[in-house]
């Protein structure tokens, strides 16, 4: 039923599907999913602090505006990211900005933080209490002067709301954001957030998402300097704005940040560096090629204690999440465990 739908849906430039997507969940026309995993322990865990039936969320980039994360956590995901969210409302770069590349089940996006802004996303999640455990994903404005403290605006605004929030300092879609990865730029945000944090008297954790696009020499610093500011978590990673070699579609030479399958080892690959630097000090989420049972543990392998996706739902549907645990069950259950934790980080 599905591929119907999809096939109907890939006639359609690409943003304007997803536009039609977030009103499908809005006014409710996808069903609650059924699925008969939902409150499996082979699931269940822990994500800073708060309880969740599994570890499977919705990235941020999907829910933008905070509109329909209610509705996605009917579709099971156990957490939700919204945003990326900036203080002031911005259109982000022109269109056309997002791409389908069917032959690889990949998307390259140049949305460039396209996002309502900090004051309507606070008033949507104030007005719509949420049913789960939500993420807001804050970066900075495209014109801003100050991009450190639109960081500081974005946490002061949003940490009461939050049950975490995320550090983007890795789209390759806003110039020179990811300049944020020096060492010392890096070390400089992540103090000044933390001593807006102390002055606010806030207990939210702190999350980071970062680029898979970095040199192996940078990854130790990277580590060292998230461990020193006692950051909670990583988001390993966002968009790739390389990886083009072993694609197939014609549109692969279009510029913005590649998702989905073609970066999923690549995303792996870092989070087994991350993993060792961080000795199970720092909690890692996983993301990129995430749309199976089979992709999901080789994350959890690499030693991601959660995953997130995007993509794998557009090319799967809104039952991916039902999907990947069915799948995940068989593979879990052969290998004898009774909750996924268990093979966190063991990969060979």
């Amino acid at each position: 039923m599905f591929s119907n739908f999809r096939s109907l849906l890939f006639k359609i430039d690409p943003e304007t599907a997803h536009t039609l997507a977030i009103k499908s969940l809005k006014f409710n026309f996808i069903p609650e999913i059924f699925d008969e995993n939902s409150n499996d322990p082979l699931f269940s865990t822990n994500l800073l602090n708060k309880d969740i039936a599994n570890p499977i969320g919705m990235a941020a980039g999907f829910d933008k505006n905070a509109e329909v994360y209610n509705s996605l956590f009917k579709l099971g995901f156990g957490f939700v990211e919204v945003g990326t969210v900036t203080p002031m409302p911005q259109y982000g770069n022109p269109k056309p900005r997002v791409f389908r590349l069917v032959e690889d089940e990949a998307l390259i996006n140049r949305l460039g933080f396209n996002n309502k802004g900090s004051e309507s996303a606070y008033n949507r999640i104030n007005n719509n209490p949420k049913r789960g455990v939500l993420g807001i994903n804050i970066g900075p404005n495209k014109d801003t002067n100050d991009r450190l403290n639109d960081y500081l605006i974005g946490l002061e605004k949003f940490h009461n709301l939050a049950d975490y929030i995320t550090i983007n300092i890795s789209s390759p879609n806003t110039e020179n954001l990811r300049n944020f990865h020096d060492e010392s730029k890096l070390d400089d945000l992540l103090s000044r957030i933390n001593a807006k944090k102390k002055e606010l008297n806030s207990k939210v954790p702190l999350v980071v998402k970062i680029s898979p696009d970095l040199k192996d020499t940078q990854i130790e610093d990277i580590a060292n300097i998230l461990l020193s500011n006692k950051i909670e978590a990583a988001i390993i990673s966002n968009t790739s704005d390389s990886t083009r070699e072993d694609l197939k579609d014609i549109q692969k030479h279009q510029k913005g940040g590649l998702s989905g399958k073609p970066i999923e080892k690549k995303s792996n690959t870092m989070i087994k560096k991350f993993y060792k630097y961080f000795n199970k000090k720092i909690k890692i989420i996983g993301v990129g090629g995430v749309d199976s049972g089979e992709s999901a543990c080789e994350k959890f392998l690499a030693g991601a204690d959660y995953i997130q996706l995007y993509t794998g739902m557009v090319y799967q549907g809104p039952n991916i999440v039902s999907k990947i645990k069915k799948e995940l069950k068989e593979i879990l259950n052969k290998k004898g465990v009774k909750n996924y934790s268990e093979i966190v980080g063991n990969h060979s």
